[in-house]
């Protein structure tokens, strides 16, 4: 369980929480972006699949009528080939020869042309209407090959309804394989408008028919100009005519609008049909769904940073407060010393590091000559004053980093130095003998006099002697120091056994 113990000690750190609130964002942002990106592709899935069905419905439905349109025409063809046919009467050619023309949709007109373009038979009207088209197309097509098949032509007029048409047309022949005439019907381009306005593609979205030398059919939304135009150039159109199917995202050459093209060839004709959907508008409902979660992921990371940055704030806040309250448990209001609890942890933790090194530990315990008096005759303040310049003056003598100098209660001072032996902490105690004769201070404007201080030096080495001892050593030596006039230095010392003697009465310091 180590490391969940860690894990809670780091994120009771200020820094963890301010990295904690860069990181929680990034994360959300990270998630949102794989989100929406997933329900981008979905709206192009979608987009996708919407247009291949669409182009399979509407393949499908042009190839299955033209296929009956074009059986329509095979029809007149082979019954034209029927010996008797020149024996019957005009009503009843007519029903011989157009007897499956009932069947296709929306027809537009359905006749025969001889080899000269006139009309011999007309399968709306007996005698048949009057008109010459060898200046049309497909009977210039015809009559030059005699293998074309079908014939799919440009959109027209009709000259006899006025109505938009696409032609279709088979060449007829003789018994010697010449020229005979040609078999023509028309399907109204109002077909493809039924069938194309039956599917909603957005307002920018449309559907095209073309021929592959890239005349336009038919457009949806219906455009009058655009019936016959050719875009053959338009890399679009290449495009489409580059395979059989398939998809891909372009420029429209008529008005410069993204889309999405999905394209097919219809059954084996000269045609291509495309279901065009706006990127646009593909991504429109995605956008919609990206700016709200968008916003919500703003307010959520700004929340998550202003909270986590007021949290780490106030951790810090916190942090810093137990730290000074820890200083505080362990520094003297008055002079910003060390406190006794303070001097006790240092004593108990250099006196461990004296018995595994066996290095030397000099303890010397300070104290104010006459304080009493000073309190008595200028008050507590000049004697506050007093213990200030005396924790300046002990916290002057101490030159190494580990050395420690703390106030123990009232007027008594203790002095820690490890790897210190006698002679080192007597020349402390000289330091601090100098450096408080120096020390003045007033008392309104009048000088209180020398302030002086006695110390007492025990020192300990090794095993020996306990923390106990060690304090109760120097204190007694402290009291001789007291005892033989003041402002002096003590030591005591011991025998040969290691055992603590009484302190010795020689003057260490005047």
């Amino acid at each position: 369980m180590v490391l969940p113990h860690r894990l809670a000690r780091h994120l009771h750190t200020a820094r963890a929480w301010i990295v904690l609130s860069v990181l929680a964002p990034l994360g959300m942002l990270v998630v949102s972006g794989v989100m929406l990106n997933d329900l981008r592709r979905d709206a192009w899935s979608k987009a996708e699949q919407t247009s291949t069905n669409l182009l399979q419905v509407i393949e499908r439905d042009i190839a299955r009528n033209i296929e009956i349109f074009d059986l329509s025409l095979r029809a007149v063809v082979e019954n034209l080939r029927e010996p008797d046919l020149k024996s019957v009467g005009p009503r009843l050619r007519k029903l011989v020869l157009f007897d499956r023309a009932a069947n296709a949709r929306d027809i537009g007109v359905l006749f025969v042309l001889d080899e000269n373009g006139d009309i011999s038979d007309d399968e709306a009207s007996i005698p048949p209407r009057k008109g010459n088209y060898a200046d049309r197309e497909y009977f210039r097509v015809h009559k030059a090959a005699a293998d074309i098949g079908l014939y799919i032509g440009r959109p027209i007029v009709s000259r006899l309804t006025g109505e938009r048409m696409l032609p279709f047309s088979r060449r007829i022949d003789k018994p010697d394989g010449s020229f005979g005439g040609v078999a023509f019907g028309s399907l109204k381009l109002s077909y493809f408008s039924r069938l194309f306005d039956r599917i909603g593609l957005g307002g920018e979205g449309g559907i095209n028919l073309y021929l592959r030398d890239g005349t336009r059919i038919m457009r949806h939304p219906y455009v009058e100009a655009d019936i016959g135009a050719n875009i053959s150039g338009a890399p679009t159109f290449e495009r489409f005519v580059g395979s059989r199917k398939g998809s891909f995202v372009g420029l429209s050459v008529r008005d410069g609008v993204e889309r999405h093209y999905a394209f097919t060839q219809v059954g084996d004709l000269p045609l291509v049909l495309n279901v065009a959907l706006s990127t646009r508008e593909i991504e429109a409902e995605w956008r919609d769904k990206a700016l709200v979660i968008g916003l919500a992921m703003l307010i959520l990371c700004g929340l998550t940073m202003v909270l986590s940055l007021l949290f780490g704030r106030e951790l810090r806040r916190r942090t810093a407060m137990e730290a000074e309250l820890a200083r505080l448990a362990h520094t003297d209001a008055l002079t910003g010393l060390p406190n006794r609890r303070r001097f006790e942890q240092a004593l108990e933790q250099a006196r461990a590091d004296a018995r595994r090194t066996g290095d030397a530990l000099s303890l010397l315990v300070v104290d104010a000559d006459h304080f009493k008096r000073t309190n008595d005759v200028y008050g507590h303040s000049v004697g506050d004053e007093v213990l200030k310049g005396l924790a300046r003056c002990l916290s002057a003598g101490l030159t190494r980093p580990g050395d420690l100098a703390c106030r123990v209660g009232g007027e008594e001072f203790a002095l820690l130095l490890p790897e210190t032996d006698r002679a080192g902490a007597v020349r402390v105690a000289a330091t601090i003998h100098a450096a408080v004769a120096s020390l003045a201070i007033d008392a309104g404007g009048i000088a209180i006099g020398p302030v002086t201080v006695s110390i007492g030096v025990a020192v300990g080495s090794g095993g020996s002697p306990t923390l106990e001892d060690l304090y109760q050593r120097a204190d007694a030596a402290l009291y001789e120091a007291k005892a033989a006039g003041r402002n002096r230095t003590r030591c005591a010392s011991l025998n040969a056994s290691g055992v603590p003697t009484a302190p010795s009465l020689r003057l260490v310091g005047t």
